[in-house]
């Protein structure tokens, strides 16, 4: 019997979630393709179809958890009307949601490492990177730090929160978060005094 759109869409979902749930108990290296196999209740033929391999898999993983951390950045900034506001909320909502237990060994520990360094920005590039970038974009066309330049100050802030969203995730406390969120404050309080 062939597969319809709606089955197929249902088994990669299905293989994701399986597969995010391993590979954030037990990381990338510590997770057998037969472990998310079985879970699943599906076959490693679903598997080499839709994704090749388990880094494939793990690559996918990967990208869906990017996705979902643009959505919860939009869906937060878009809770205020206020600029800076927007800023802060989805810097902040960035980082929450990168620290998060389900997506920290995936996408801070091992996500660098297995799927490469440039893949990995890649992915970054074209979802939480992308939504910082028009923002501080839409930001300049409203006179906000006029003579900076918005892919500089998008690599600088990215950057800065990336390696922060690792040190939290060491920390291991919201402590962290806080402490550095004050400290992205007072670079945007700076980013202010140059309208």
């Amino acid at each position: 019997m062939k597969k319809t759109k709606k089955d197929t869409e249902e088994t990669v979902q299905l293989l994701l979630q399986t597969a995010k749930r391993h590979f954030s108990i037990h990381g990338y290296a510590k997770t057998a393709l037969e472990d998310i196999v079985n879970d699943s209740a599906l076959t490693r033929g679903a598997v080499y179809h839709h994704f090749k391999n388990k880094k494939g898999l793990f690559y996918a993983a990967v990208e869906s958890i990017q996705k979902k951390i643009a959505q919860n950045i939009e869906q937060q900034a878009s809770m205020s009307s206020d600029q800076w506001e927007q800023l802060y909320l989805g810097c902040r909502t960035f980082m929450e949601s990168a620290i998060d237990p389900n997506h920290k060994q995936i996408i801070l520990i091992d996500g660098p490492a297995v799927i490469g360094w440039n893949d990995w920005r890649q992915l970054d590039a074209n979802h939480s990177m992308r939504l910082l970038y028009n923002q501080l974009e839409q930001m300049q066309k409203n006179g906000c730090f006029p003579n900076l330049s918005v892919r500089a100050l998008t690599h600088s802030l990215s950057g800065a929160m990336n390696e922060s969203a690792l040190w939290i995730a060491e920390q291991n406390s919201l402590d962290s978060l806080e402490e550095t969120m004050r400290v992205l404050n007072v670079y945007f309080e700076g980013l202010k005094q140059m309208n």
